[in-house]
């Protein structure tokens, strides 16, 4: 532990405030998965447990804990040399992510179509409002972040604890990649998704699963065609990367 860290603990007992247990790793865990979500922490940068426990303040046993759980998360890996780093983005298996997105949107609106209460109704609408209220502002990080708790908000709705889990973490591995395609349009954010996001609050509120289902497909396409099409731009000389001899 350091000097500085045992300082601070030293403090926080004398004052009848120990630390309880696991909340310094969860203060290290949630502080670097933000950082790495918004990109702060890019793919393959060190998480060196030495650097982080000067910074935080604290042994290396809750820094240790805490990079455990990012690397169940997939947001950090293990090299062979035990060091640890920022997961890289696997775009190779985006064409699975995408399929896997795709279908977690549908089924999470058609079952909130379905099985929505009436209480749910204004806890998904606050949540539009929000992300309305990003895009006008252009603030990508806050549009990325109420764009998942409004289709969490959803997916809540549907009551299918299951679906949430999978698509909490899916949505969580796509901020990283829509955190990229976002950035190259310097963060000027196209109103047409608050327009989307509405019309689907409409059909689960009228409780149009057929619509509700549609609206989802049409809504996850159009993200998939902005990514791909980040993925698919001309680099920044036009030389092809793919020479062919004539």
């Amino acid at each position: 532990m350091t000097e500085a860290a045992e300082d601070r603990e030293t403090e926080e007992a004398s004052a009848g405030k120990p630390r309880s247990r696991g909340q310094g790793a969860r203060t290290v865990y949630e502080t670097l998965r933000q950082a790495i979500l918004e990109l702060t922490l890019e793919p393959g940068s060190p998480l060196d447990e030495a650097s982080l426990s000067e910074r935080f303040e604290m042994s290396r046993t809750p820094i240790r804990e805490a990079l455990v759980r990012l690397v169940a998360d997939g947001l950090a890996r293990t090299l062979p040399n035990r060091n640890t780093v920022v997961a890289t983005i696997d775009f190779e298996h985006l064409p699975v992510y995408f399929e896997a997105l795709t279908l977690m949107y549908r089924v999470t609106t058609r079952s909130a179509a379905v099985h929505r209460r009436d209480r749910d109704l204004p806890v998904i609408r606050e949540q539009a409002r929000r992300y309305a209220a990003a895009v006008a502002s252009q603030d990508a990080l806050g549009m990325i972040e109420t764009n998942r708790d409004f289709h969490m908000a959803i997916a809540d709705a549907g009551g299918n604890p299951y679906f949430n889990l999978l698509f909490s973490r899916l949505l969580d591995e796509g901020r990283r990649i829509l955190r990229l395609y976002y950035r190259s349009f310097d963060d000027k954010l196209p109103r047409r998704f608050v327009d989307e996001h509405e019309e689907i609050v409409r059909a689960i509120e009228a409780g149009d699963a057929d619509e509700a289902d549609c609206l989802a497909a049409a809504h996850a396409a159009q993200i998939v065609r902005q990514i791909q099409s980040y993925i698919d731009r001309p680099t920044v000389t036009g030389i092809p990367l793919h020479f062919e001899r004539r």
